[in-house]
């Protein structure tokens, strides 16, 4: 069998799997009610433990420094991943926080334009701040795996590429904490769903 034919089936069988890899993922959706909140954005929600190795993506995630806010106001990434921090104001800004999960880092402050990294090696929630602007602030949730998303401000979500099998949902939200976790069988394909209610 010639070279050109080996690379050509090989492709074509790369191709296969990915697609049947693809048609074995489920996904799950849902609503969380926020009681005693302005609305139902900005919540985490996401599976507690996966099986597997996960490696930190390439890509870097970003939190912008924009109109004196952090955008976005809340950032789930997986463990290993580096966040780029931007600039967009026409005024100096500055990132820290005093979360030990991220190591209490600070960036310093840098002008209009600039981008500072930082990568986070731990699991769980940092509260990102702003010393020349006290009143900006937002949070980066770091979690073991992958499987997660955040709320709209209906409280609508959706986790999407998950394997068939049995999980625990959660949620985070920055004031909220009273809920009840859920266990979900996810479907080789199609949608689960999955409702949630959140109060103080």
């Amino acid at each position: 069998m010639r070279i050109r034919e080996i690379v050509t089936i090989a492709a074509a069988m790369a191709v296969f799997w990915g697609m049947s890899s693809a048609a074995q993922a489920g996904e799950i959706s849902g609503t969380v009610t926020a009681r005693g909140a302005r609305n139902s954005a900005n919540i985490v929600v996401f599976v507690e433990k996966a099986q597997g190795e996960f490696p930190a993506p390439e890509k870097h995630a970003r939190m912008d420094q924009k109109g004196l806010k952090f955008v976005p106001h809340v950032l789930p990434v997986l463990v290993g991943t580096t966040v780029d921090y931007l600039n967009n104001d026409n005024v100096m800004h500055n990132v820290f926080t005093p979360s030990g999960t991220a190591d209490k880092f600070n960036l310093g402050t840098w002008p209009m334009g600039e981008t500072r990294p930082y990568t986070f090696k731990q699991e769980g929630a940092a509260v990102m701040l702003c010393n020349v602007h006290p009143e900006m602030e937002a949070w980066v949730v770091v979690l073991q795996n992958p499987y997660f998303a955040v709320t709209d401000k209906s409280g609508a979500y959706t986790i999407k590429d998950l394997p068939a099998g049995s999980y625990i949902l959660k949620l985070w939200h920055e004031k909220l904490n009273k809920y009840e976790p859920q266990s979900v069988e996810v479907p080789a394909e199609g949608t689960v769903n999955a409702d949630f209610s959140l109060k103080r």
